[in-house]
């Protein structure tokens, strides 16, 4: 076995010394018709960055993905597709193509992204895009376009996102996107163009998903009141498109490149805008509140018969007949949409889009949704019961404490440490007459000081009564200096003395009991 491995080593080294100009045979064989240095991998080519002036002649049918940026092609000749029937996504940026011409996209009605950025383009013709039909993404930024064909997009029905940014248009056709309908396009990005002329009714009329995928940033725009308004309304709405850049919304104060300010930040340029100029140049959204579990029914109102009605949901769904994927949104035959049972996802914006011969393509109508859950009724039983029983239990204490008689005998019961004494420190006592003479006092003292040569004994427990106030009428004021049995006044000696400087023997009364104690 050892003998094996050894000579199976040497036999790899001597190949690899022997045969280093076969070593190319250890890579893998190109699929047929994979062009020279590319690569191609299942269903993806990439023959990026390898600086082709022309497009390869052979391509391989299974492709699906096709990689060409970042070489030096200067155009593409008309039909090159037409091998690629599987084709979903297309990459040309970084290249030098000028224009494009009919017929170059022809057999590519199954094209998802088309990346035509980074550029020398400078014009899109009516019939550059044809055959593009299944288009959803076409990113023409950092090119220099300088003029659209007003209906450069008729072609591409369902787009959704189109990059125009980094060009050199002037203007834009927001009345009717340049042949692009507005049901599937979610994101329009002009920024960093030299759009100046901006028709603000149009803006406004645009559906609410597309403004809020309006990128007009960095644009020379006019500092006008109306378009300084609608978007400020559409920052305070939290349109993301705005929102995200705000600092760079600017316009031109005095029609000068040097005199740009920021909407946002310079607000003494349109103090002297009136709100009531931009007040009718956006239809407010219809507010609806609707609980969980509820009906609803939402009607496309517009100035004409529509010819077609289709709707927009808040998760951005376009909705047609029947209805939605899940089924939970149904489209009727009259336009109008029906939730049966609606639920939390569906609160939001839904936009009604209304077409025909008497209507503007992209007239709209919206509905702000939303949804609450249904607040539980209150169990009148169990309130009217606790309140009542509240009542029972009062009344009930009330009566204890009216009527209900102290325990009888509890003085006697105190003093032989029966169960009832706790009960009996509630209730009052018969006062005795020590008792009787000490409820007007309040303050208890020791010895007074001005009476240091009274001594007691031991045996002998001494009360003091000091003068009372004036108005007491003669009634004395007791303080106890030291502590004796109450409940057995009989063995107390009462002494009376005039010690009192008072002119009256009633204030200056000093009485003293002297309590004899066994000797």
């Amino acid at each position: 076995m050892a003998r094996l491995v050894l000579q199976s080593t040497l036999l790899c080294l001597l190949r690899v010394g022997l045969g280093t100009q076969d070593s190319d045979s250890f890579l893998p064989h190109a699929p047929h018709n994979c062009p020279h240095k590319c690569v191609c991998a299942a269903d993806l080519l990439d023959c990026a960055g390898l600086g082709l002036r022309e497009v390869p002649v052979t391509l391989p049918a299974a492709a699906a993905d096709l990689d060409l940026s970042h070489n030096g092609l200067q155009r593409l000749p008309p039909g090159w597709l037409a091998p690629l029937s599987r084709l979903r996504a297309l990459h040309l940026n970084h290249n030098e193509l000028e224009a494009l011409g009919r017929g170059v996209f022809t057999n590519a009605s199954g094209l998802r992204l088309l990346d035509l950025s980074s550029n020398a383009l400078r014009a899109l013709g009516r019939h550059d895009l044809d055959g593009l039909g299944a288009l959803e993404t076409l990113l023409l930024f950092n090119n220099h376009l300088a003029h659209l064909d007003e209906r450069a997009f008729h072609r591409l029905g369902t787009l959704s996102r189109l990059y125009l940014g980094c060009n050199k248009l002037s203007s834009f056709s927001f009345n009717h996107l340049h042949g692009l309908g507005a049901a599937h396009l979610r994101i329009l990005d002009l920024s960093s163009n030299h759009i100046g002329r901006t028709p603000v009714p149009d803006l406004a009329a645009l559906p609410a998903f597309l403004k809020n995928g309006l990128y007009l940033h960095d644009n020379p725009l006019p500092c006008d009141c109306r378009l300084y308004h609608l978007l400020r309304r559409w920052h305070q709405r939290g349109l993301s498109a705005v929102s995200d850049f705000a600092r760079e919304y600017t316009c031109l104060a005095f029609k000068v490149p040097d005199s740009r300010v920021r909407f946002f930040a310079h607000s003494r340029v349109f103090e002297n805008c009136s709100v009531a100029l931009a007040q009718d140049l956006e239809r407010p959204e219809e507010q609806l509140h609707v609980q969980v579990g509820q009906s609803l029914r939402l009607h496309c109102n517009t100035s004409a018969p529509a010819l077609r009605v289709a709707w927009v949901s808040p998760q951005h769904e376009l909705l047609v007949a029947p209805g939605s994927r899940n089924g939970s949104i149904a489209v009727l035959a009259d336009g109008s949409l029906a939730i049966g049972s609606v639920q939390p996802w569906h609160e939001g914006v839904f936009v009604c889009l209304a077409t025909g011969p008497r209507l503007h393509h992209n007239q709209t109508h919206e509905y702000n949704v939303s949804v609450s859950f249904p607040h539980p009724e209150p169990d009148a039983f169990n309130t009217g019961f606790t309140t009542l029983l509240g009542c029972a239990v009062g009344l009930t204490l009330v009566l204890l404490y009216l009527f209900a008689p102290p325990c009888p005998g509890c003085r006697r019961c105190c003093r032989r440490t029966c169960h009832c004494c706790r009960r009996c420190r509630r209730w009052p006592q018969t006062p005795s007459p020590l008792r009787e003479l000490s409820a007007q006092s309040s303050v208890l003292s020791t010895t007074p000081p001005d009476a240091p040569s009274r001594k007691a004994s031991v045996h002998k427990h001494v009360v003091f009564l000091e003068p009372g106030r004036r108005g007491l009428n003669g009634r004395v004021q007791l303080a106890v200096a030291e502590d004796f049995d109450l409940y057995n006044p009989s063995g107390l000696r009462l002494k009376a003395g005039s010690e009192s400087t008072s002119p009256t023997a009633s204030e200056g009364l000093v009485m003293t009991w002297a309590a004899h104690g066994p000797h």
